[in-house]
C-alpha cells in the first residue's frame, strides 16, 4: 500500500533534512564528532578546538603541531568511566600540586646543548632491551633530578639543539673514571617526528613517554601561555596503557584505575576568577591541553623544571584545585600485556 504524504508531513520532513545536513556539516568541521557539551569554552554552542602549536626550546620545535602533546583536547568527549577514574586517583591525594619551584631539588631539570656537544658512552643496566643505545650528548655536569646525591629517579634530560633530538636517562650516574654515564634506561626522541616508542617499551619514564615535552617551564609562563599537555603522576595505575604511552607499570588489573597515558583536563566550568599569575597560566593550559598519566607517584603532582624565578606562593594556589575539578578525556584502546 502506498501512503501519500500530507503538506504538513512534507514540511516536517524538509525541516528534518535541513537539521541532518547541519549536523553532518558541523561534524565534519569538528573532526567527525558533534559536541555541544559538557566542555564548550563559553558554555554555549558547539566547541571548537584551536589548531595545535609547536612549543619551541633551544630553537627546536618540540614535536609537530599535531603531536598528541600539542593537541587541544578541550572539545574531546568525556570518557564514560571518567568519574570512576577520578575517584581512584583521589584515593591517593585530592588536590593539584606543582612538583617544582625555586628549590633546585624540586622538579626535573634539563639542559640544552649545541650540536657540537661531544657524545659519550651510555651503559644501561636495568632495561637494556627497551632502551636506545648510546652514545648520548650528555655533558659531565648535566643536572640530575634531586641533585647528585639523590636516591630517587635521578632523571637527566638533554636537548641537542643542533639535531633537535631529546636524550633522557633514568637512574643516571656519572662514571667516576670516564666521560660516560650509567643509567637504568635511556630513550632518544626525534622532535621532528610523531613516532612513538616500540610497543611495550619504557623510556626514562614508566609510560614510555618523553618527560621534557610535558614539563612546565618558566619561560612559558613569561610568554603568558602554555601550548602543550603536562606530565603528571597518580598513586596507582592499572596494568595497561593507551597511546601515546607504550608501557605500563601497574599493580592492579582493576579497570577503575587509570592506564598509563590516560589524559585528563580541567573542566571548563571550573571558575578561575580567583586565580592569578603563574598558577592562572597553568590552569588555562589544563583546560585546553590537559595532562597525561606518566608514572606512579603522588596523585595530581604536575611535573615542571626548577627555576629560581618561580613564585612558590603563587604556585601554591594550585593546591586549592580539587581532583574533582578534572574529567577524563575519552580513553582510546587500552593495551594490556
Amino acid at each position: 500500500m502506498i501512503v501519500h504524504s500530507s503538506g504538513g508531513s512534507r514540511i516536517w520532513f524538509a525541516r528534518l533534512l535541513v537539521t541532518l545536513v547541519l549536523v553532518m556539516t558541523l561534524a565534519a568541521c569538528t573532526g567527525g564528532s558533534v559536541r555541544l557539551g559538557p566542555n564548550p569554552p563559553d558554555g554555549n554552542g558547539p566547541c571548537e578546538p584551536s589548531a595545535g602549536v609547536s612549543p619551541t626550546l633551544g630553537s627546536c620545535a618540540v614535536f609537530p603541531a599535531d603531536n598528541p602533546w600539542n593537541r587541544d583536547v578541550s572539545c574531546d568527549p568525556v570518557d564514560s568511566n571518567s568519574d570512576q577514574y577520578i575517584a581512584s586517583i583521589n584515593e591517593g591525594a585530592q588536590f593539584l600540586h606543582a612538583d617544582f619551584g625555586t628549590n633546585p631539588d624540586w622538579g626535573i631539570p634539563y639542559t640544552v646543548v649545541p650540536g657540537s656537544q661531544p657524545f659519550v658512552p651510555i651503559v644501561v643496566t636495568e632495561y637494556p632491551d627497551e632502551s636506545d643505545p648510546g652514545p648520548y650528548p650528555i655533558p659531565p655536569d648535566a643536572p640530575i633530578e634531586g641533585g647528585s646525591n639523590s636516591t630517587g629517579d635521578r632523571h637527566v634530560l638533554v636537548l641537542n639543539s643542533g639535531e633537535c633530538k631529546l636524550y633522557e636517562l633514568y637512574h643516571a650516574v656519572k662514571d667516576a673514571d670516564g666521560p660516560g654515564w650509567h643509567a637504568g634506561s635511556g630513550a632518544i626522541f626525534d622532535l621532528s617526528s610523531n613516532r612513538l616508542r616500540p610497543e611495550g617499551w619504557t623510556s626514562a619514564d614508566a609510560a614510555g613517554l618523553p618527560i621534557l615535552p610535558g614539563s612546565v617551564r618558566y619561560e612559558e609562563i613569561q610568554a603568558g601561555q602554555i601550548t602543550h599537555a603536562f606530565r603528571f603522576t597518580v598513586w596507582q595505575t592499572q596494568k595497561g596503557y593507551v597511546h601515546p604511552a607504550t608501557h605500563q607499570a601497574g599493580a592492579t588489573t582493576d579497570p577503575a584505575y587509570p592506564p598509563m597515558g590516560m589524559r585528563v583536563r580541567l573542566k571548563a566550568s571550573f571558575d578561575l576568577a580567583s586565580y592569578h599569575g603563574q598558577a592562572r597560566v597553568i590552569l588555562n593550559a589544563l583546560k585546553k591541553y590537559g595532562m597525561m598519566v606518566a608514572d606512579n607517584g603522588q596523585s595530581w603532582f604536575i611535573t615542571g623544571a626548577s627555576d629560581p624565578r618561580w613564585d612558590d606562593a603563587d604556585l601554591d594556589q594550585l593546591k586549592s584545585v580539587p581532583g574533582g575539578a578534572f574529567e577524563v578525556v575519552q580513553v582510546g584502546t587500552i593495551i594490556r600485556p
